[in-house]
């Protein structure tokens, strides 16, 4: 989910809900927030459907294919009241560029302190009993001997999902704090979580890359309120091999990835995949076996976590 947030933010009354194409997603979202909406936050359309897709554009994969935003997405956009946003959609809809766009309907929203009601819904994460995700605005427990503080922000991963736990619960099992990871490669790495775990468990050397620049921005900065070295920027970042390649993407980016990410796994590492669901498994696992990246052959990928119907998956290379 992307958001934009005013800086008047204040409680909302009515949502106004639009379904909108791909290439008209940034345009109207400025244009309601140029109509006074408090909050514009976009969503997958399809998500939780057999027509759902990741975004992605990843080396190696032919630039027609390269996706930058959803199919279809669902614009969302808080006004103070119902007669406002009517005339901000009446507005937006009368325009040249909006023939695309469709009204889904207005949804009454109580009134409430929008700022604790989001503070609320992030309460402190365990990934172990005794390694927690913290937000700012809470203490962490007293079992807690390893603490990351993460707001929820711009880009994913709050260690609230599934994937992201089991992620972060291989990361705290694996880690060998007397002989640390010397080197890390984080792919797709949202909102630096992944990283900064294992930095925290000892990692060194860690290398976070994703497409979006927003995404680095925050690995970036949630490093550094985290107080550890985390290396972020775009793909092409990523360099040589790695003793623990991590990816939490989702199957259709794996897939398409399987060479590249084979290829940067050092002898004798690990490669630990997430984002993907029970029946995906085994399509994973023979798009893993048959890749070969530029000096490496494939990997036998084997089910290491499960949760919610979703998998994590991980390999070895030999020594």
């Amino acid at each position: 989910m992307t958001a934009q947030m005013s800086p008047t933010e204040s409680p909302s009354m009515v949502e106004l809900l639009l379904l909108v194409p791909a290439d008209r997603v940034e345009t109207a979202s400025d244009a309601l927030m140029e109509l006074e909406a408090l909050a514009v936050t976009v969503e997958d359309a399809d998500a939780d459907t057999p027509d759902e897709a990741p975004i992605f554009g990843e080396p190696g994969m032919p630039a027609a294919e390269r996706m930058h935003g959803w199919r279809r997405s669902v614009l969302k956009a808080l006004f103070e009241t119902e007669a406002q946003a009517t005339e901000s959609a009446t507005m937006l809809l009368a325009q040249d560029w909006a023939q695309d766009i469709h009204l889904q309907g207005l949804q009454i929203v109580p009134q409430e302190d929008w700022v604790r009601l989001t503070q609320s819904q992030f309460d402190p994460v365990p990934v172990t009993d005794t390694f927690w995700i913290v937000p700012s605005w809470h203490q962490a427990p007293p079992q807690a001997q390893r603490v990351m503080q993460l707001d929820p922000g711009l880009a994913f991963g709050t260690g609230t999902h599934p994937t992201t736990r089991m992620c972060l619960r291989w990361i705290a099992r694996n880690a060998d704090l007397a002989r640390p990871w010397p080197r890390l490669l984080d792919y797709g790495c949202g909102s630096g979580i992944l990283a900064i775990g294992a930095a925290l468990h000892g990692a060194t050397h860690i290398d976070a890359v994703d497409i979006d620049e927003a995404a680095i921005e925050a690995t970036r900065a949630n490093a550094q309120v985290n107080r550890v070295e985390v290396r972020a920027g775009l793909p092409d970042l990523a360099a040589g091999t790695y003793p623990v390649v991590l990816a939490n993407i989702l199957a259709a980016p794996l897939k398409v990835l399987a060479p590249l990410l084979c290829g940067h796994v050092a002898p004798g590492g690990s490669l630990v995949l997430a984002g993907l669901l029970e029946r995906q498994v085994e399509e994973l696992q023979q798009v893993y076996r048959q890749a070969s990246g530029p000096e490496q052959p494939g990997l036998e990928l084997g089910v290491a976590d499960r949760e919610d119907g979703w998998v994590l998956l991980t390999a070895t290379r030999p020594a």
